[in-house]
Formats: structure tokens, sequence, C-alpha cells
């Protein structure tokens, strides 16, 4: 037996009600009570399957770093060494007082970088080979004499590691942090101009190590900046986004990320909502798994589940009922909504109701089930057909009530950041509910309203689906040589991406 989060949290309460208030000496069960409570629920929480999966691929992590590197080169150009001074004793001169001011960058160069997944710990990027600029003015007092110059400062051989950690923040976005970070310096040379610049040559090791001390106390705190960069960007996700008047859909993270040595994996609710009112499906998401291949940068794959919980929101709100009248039936058509027209085949509505017009209800009684197979995917639809003549007054009599089961094969897109969609009719069952005319022989209808599905019902619905409804997605991204393919129980997106600023 499966009991849901809200069945529990009802037995966990009322239980504990009656401890409280009957049992008050029983204080140590009372304790295991709240524990094996706590713990269920707990790990019902933590259960949560998926309705989709984000997965970022090394050929992503290549793009990304390569953003990441022009980012922190960024950063780096703005170091701002401290002036620096001081005295040296030097022989035979003695004591040589000395500074250094004005000191700034002037070129950063990162030519080789590399990044790498660690499992349980993060992202590793790595920079060798780096190097870097900068010049300034330096001043020199011995004895009565003054003298002053610039420098150009070289510095070679910088090598940088950094590992990110991705984890979630409240709202269910995914976060990144600098959780670990080194620089080091290979080589400092500096050259010194005008003046008696070959005095500084006496005590530049000393100099050196100043210098190289400051940059590599300045390097990490930067790259950690620029880490640190990316979470306003990240913070844009759509973790909750409006899809038309009736549904919005969350991608809110429900798990950790899970890093493994070939791609960062995202685990996200991916379930629509009647809007202001979260009320959970009476089905939860299968488990899925998102294949090995790594030919794009992103893949993204949406279960059968989140069309499933679109079909129960829209069923919920009363969205997937459409009234039909003659002006809405294409004017080449030689079928009317008429009693005339459906007396020619039952002879008791022209006979009780001549010369008048006619107006359908076409109504979902059940939620559409969505399911998703290989290159294929189908919706079942229990639905009513309620059939009125339309009195001169306005008002409307009933004439026959039909139960309809139906199957429509759906076409899927991606268009920018949206998944759009379209589906054909595949079959259509037609069986009597109710009469108000007497009896007579369904299948005299099929004509009528196998017209009235394919020219008039499903171009309804592929107007609203062809608007889709947004994929998860980052601001200023673009989704590039997006493929989509629907294989058994979801649909699978791959495509690279590009960051517009």
């Amino acid at each position: 037996m499966t009991l849901s989060a809200c069945t529990l949290a009802s037995v966990c309460t009322s239980q504990l009600y009656e401890l409280r208030f009957g049992v008050r000496r029983r204080p140590f069960l009372k304790m295991m009570l709240h524990i094996w409570c706590l713990v269920a629920l707990t790990t019902l929480a933590s259960a949560i399957n998926p309705g989709v999966k984000v997965k970022l691929t090394q050929k992503g992590l290549e793009y990304g770093r390569e953003l990441g590197i022009a980012s922190i080169q960024q950063k780096l150009r703005t170091i701002k060494l401290p002036d620096m001074s001081g005295s040296q004793r030097i022989a035979p001169i003695g004591k040589v007082t000395y500074s250094f001011t004005n000191m700034h960058i002037v070129n950063v160069g990162l030519p080789q970088s590399s990044v790498s997944l660690e499992p349980g710990a993060g992202v590793k990027l790595s920079v060798t080979n780096a190097f870097m600029s900068l010049n300034g003015n330096w001043r020199v007092k011995y004895f009565i004499i003054k003298d002053s110059g610039s420098f150009d400062l070289s510095v070679k051989g910088l090598s940088i590691t950094t590992t990110i950690a991705v984890n979630s923040d409240e709202t269910g976005r995914p976060t990144v942090s600098g959780s670990s970070c080194s620089a080091a310096v290979g080589s400092v040379s500096i050259k010194f101009h005008g003046g008696a610049s070959w005095l500084y040559n006496l005590f530049k090791d000393f100099i050196d190590k100043a210098l190289r001390s400051a940059l590599e106390k300045q390097i990490c705190p930067l790259v950690a900046d620029s880490i640190s960069d990316v979470n306003p960007h990240l913070k844009t996700l759509n973790v909750l986004a409006k899809v038309d008047e009736y549904a919005e859909i969350e991608y809110s993270m429900v798990s950790s990320p899970v890093i493994s040595t070939s791609s960062v994996e995202l685990s996200l609710k991916g379930e629509f909502y009647n809007i202001g009112k979260h009320q959970e499906p009476p089905f939860t998401p299968a488990v899925f798994s998102l294949p090995s291949s790594n030919d794009t940068m992103l893949y993204i794959g949406l279960s059968s589940y989140i069309a499933n919980s679109a079909g129960f929101v829209y069923t919920t709100a009363g969205a997937l009922s459409l009234y039909i009248t003659d002006d809405m039936i294409p004017a080449s058509s030689p079928i009317r909504l008429t009693t005339r027209t459906f007396g020619a085949l039952i002879p008791q509505i022209s006979k009780r109701f001549p010369g008048l017009m006619m107006k359908l209800l076409v109504k979902a009684v059940k939620s559409p089930v969505i399911a998703f197979e290989s290159n294929d995917a189908t919706i079942q639809t229990t639905a009513t057909v309620t059939a009125f003549a339309i009195q001169v007054n306005g008002t409307l009599s009933l004439l026959f009530v039909l139960n309809m089961n139906g199957s429509v094969s759906a076409q899927v897109s991606v268009r920018g950041t949206r998944l759009a969609g379209s589906v054909v009719l595949n079959k259509m069952d037609l069986t009597l509910g109710t009469s108000y005319v007497g009896d007579f022989q369904v299948t005299l209808l099929d004509t009528i309203f196998q017209m009235v599905l394919k020219r008039v019902v499903i171009p309804k619905i592929n107007a609203q689906l062809s608007k889709g409804f947004p994929l998860p997605t980052i601001g200023k991204i673009k989704l590039v040589n997006t493929q989509l393919q629907i294989v058994k129980d979801y649909m699978l997106i791959g495509t690279d991406v590009q960051f517009s600023g």
C-alpha cells in the first residue's frame, strides 16, 4: 500500500492528537511516533520523481568554460596592486628607501584551460600557462639623492585551479559557488626604466616576492566573484511559468544536482497547475532515464507525466469544452447544424423541431490520457456530445447526448524556447448516452461528427497547441540546432545553446 504525503500527514496528525489527549502517560510511544512520522514524511518528500530532467554534457561544459574564461579574464584585469614602500640596506651605499606606485594591469592572457567533472564535488576548472603584464612607477632615495622612473612587470606560468559546487536555492533554482581555489605564479620578471634603475636590480628578488604574493592573494577572490556572477543568470530559470489563462507550469528542482564524470543532471518537477491553485493530479511521475548521448550541449527530457498533468489541469478548469454553432462550419460544407440535416438521419428531430438551428456541446468528461512510444504520441479522450435545438426565442431544447471515445496522434516541435504541437484524428467511436427524441442508430451520425471534429474541434485545439508552453530555460539563452524525438514514456530534446549576453 502506498500513502501520499497528504494522507500520511493526516494519519500522523490524528495519531499525535490521540496520544496528546488520550494517552498522555505513554511518553516513549509518543516520542517514537514523532520520529516515525518525521522519517516517513522526509522519505516521501525525498522520493519525488521528476517530470523533467535536464542534462548538461561535456560539450555544454566546454561552452560554459569559454564564457567563464572570458569572464575571469575580465575580472583579472581589475586587479589593483597596493603601493609598496620600504627600505633596504645595500652595500656599499647603505640604507635605500624605495616605493612602487600606480601599478596597474595592462594585459591578461589565459591561453590554456580545461574543465572536468568531479562526482560528488562539482565542476573543476583549470587554467595553465596564463600570463599578465603590468606597469607602474618607482621612486628611490639614498643619501640626499632622489631618483624615479617606471617599470614593467611580466608574470608567466600563472596557474589557477577552482572547483565549482552546484546546488539549489530555496526557490528550486540551481546555484553555483567556488568551493575551493588555488593560484600560483610561475615567474615574475621586472624591467626598470629611467634614473638609477640599476639600483633596483640589487634587490629585485625581494620585490619579486612581494609582488608575487600580492597577485596570488587577489586572484582567487576575483575568480570567486566571476563564479558568483553566474547566479543572477541562473535566477532567471522560469521555475513557475504562466502558460495561459488557465495554467502555469512549475520547473523547480526536486533534488540536488547529480554530477557524474560526463554530465550534470538536474531533476525538475515538471508539472502543470491551475493558476493560483496547486492541486496535485491523481497520478505520479514514472521513473525515466536520459540516454548517455553527449552529442549536444543540453538534453531535456519531458516525461508523459507533464503532458498528463496538463490534461488534468485543463479538464479540472473546465477548459476542455466547446460550443459549436453553424457559423463555425465551413461555408463550403453541405452538412449544416440544422434540424433539417439531422432530421434526414433521425426523422424524429425534424418532426418535433422543424426548421431550427442547432448547437453542439463537446465536453471532456475525463482527463485525456497521453502516451509516448517510440516516434509516436497518442492522446485518448473521453467526451460527451450534447445536441440542442435552438428555439426561436433562443432557448435550447435537448435532443440527445452521445458518448465519444476518440484517439488522436500528436506532432510536437520546438519553437524558440517553447514546445508546440498539433493533432490529427485517428479514430472516433460514438455510443448513445441519452436520447430525448427516441431511439436511433448512432452510426448514422458518424459522417457528421467526423466532419465536426476534423473541421471545427481539431483546428480549435491546434490553434491553442501552436502557442505551445515554455520549456525550462534561463534568460538570454537561445536554443539552436534543436532536435526532438519521442521515445518510450518521454520526449527527448537535444540542443545546443547560445548565450546572448
